[in-house]
């Protein structure tokens, strides 16, 4: 293995361990920001997503204007993408996120403090993104792509801006600027959320592990005969590709999502120990598991149409200010809210 390609899956590892250890101790999670912004009134956990919004685009866009990344090379930053299925497949995730009570992210950081409930999920959501992926899904998924994909003369809201007649570095930072500075202003006009140093911190913390994902992949991992992929921190294809290799590792490769899905994972586990934290627990009936199996197979299914999750996209994706993760990001709060208020809501089970 190339020394450039170990120093990927080692850094890879690294940002797991520490996202892990984060998203416990603070409960960092999109399906609990809205939960608790929408139904219990509390709007802490959703500001601090918003600031690992604002941090991950402000470091990244840097980065990329420095020239030190080429965030055209990853999957956001297509020149051709379907709107109606990154829509589709964000409404999919979102509602089966509600339904299996996280997103794939959070399901690893609940497995590693002892929720057996997670597990199920994880292989679950695995199973359903492998099989839209490459199996029998796949198929009908790549129809609809090809059915509805379109050409753009922009694909990201800087080149949206240069079409305008500003130059690409002015588009860049006017862009990044714009949406850093509302989600900022959204975050810290909630008092609650001033007085929450641990909030703010993992906030931050998320939002720089985001970009140092790109500087990962993107640079150290820049090989000019053999790179490696593009990416950062995503979840979906990253846990199917985990389950697969750790099935059939022989012939196959580790790579920086499957290294990041171990080292949260592990990450989890370590500061579950450390802390007190770790106990086991399962479902409370039937009806409970068929619930979060239902919605560990919209994750799948959906976080594969909509190129990533609810941090794939709504961290990431978002991160290159590419137009389709906006869309993507609309799909996964809405499928949210849908299963949070109104008709569509998911009622509460007790939980053992």
């Amino acid at each position: 293995m190339e020394s450039s390609t170990q120093l990927v899956i080692l850094a890879g590892l690294i940002i797991g361990l520490i996202y892990g250890s984060v998203g416990l101790l603070s409960g960092f999670c999109l399906m609990s920001s809205m939960r608790g912004f929408l139904a219990e009134g509390d709007g802490r956990l959703v500001r601090s997503y918003a600031l690992a919004i604002a941090v991950a685009i402000a470091a990244s866009q840097f980065l990329a204007g420095n020239g030190v990344v080429d965030l055209g090379k990853s999957i956001y930053l297509q020149p051709t993408f379907s709107v109606p299925v990154l829509f589709l497949g964000g409404l999919l995730f979102g509602y089966g996120m509600v339904l299996s009570n996280g997103c794939g992210s959070r399901a690893l950081v609940l497995l590693g403090r002892g929720n057996l409930r997670s597990f199920v999920v994880v292989i679950v959501l695995a199973i359903a993104a492998q099989m839209t992926l490459k199996g029998l899904i796949a198929p009908a998924r790549i129809a609809l792509v090809q059915a509805s994909q379109t050409a753009v003369k922009a694909n990201s809201l800087p080149s949206l801006l240069a079409t305008l007649g500003l130059a690409e570095s002015l588009a860049r930072a006017l862009a990044a600027a714009v949406v850093v500075v509302a989600l900022i202003l959204f975050a810290f006009a909630h008092p609650a959320f001033r007085r929450s140093p641990g909030q703010i911190a993992a906030g931050i913390v998320v939002g720089l592990l985001v970009a140092g994902g790109w500087y990962v992949t993107g640079y150290l991992g820049a090989d000019d005969f053999n790179p490696v992929p593009v990416t950062s921190l995503t979840f979906v294809a990253p846990i199917a590709d985990a389950l697969q290799y750790a099935m059939l590792s022989t012939g196959l490769t580790l790579n920086f999502g499957i290294a990041t899905v171990a080292g949260v994972l592990t990450g989890s586990l370590a500061t579950a120990l450390a802390t007190g934290r770790f106990h086991l627990e399962g479902y409370s009936s039937p009806r409970h598991m068929l619930r979060s199996a239902s919605g560990a197979a919209l994750m799948g299914i959906g976080g594969v149409m909509a190129f990533g999750c609810s941090i794939g996209q709504g961290l990431t994706g978002v991160s290159t200010l590419a137009l389709g993760s906006f869309v993507a990001v609309a799909g996964i709060l809405l499928g949210t809210t849908a299963g949070l208020r109104g008709s569509l809501r998911v009622q509460p089970l007790a939980v053992a």
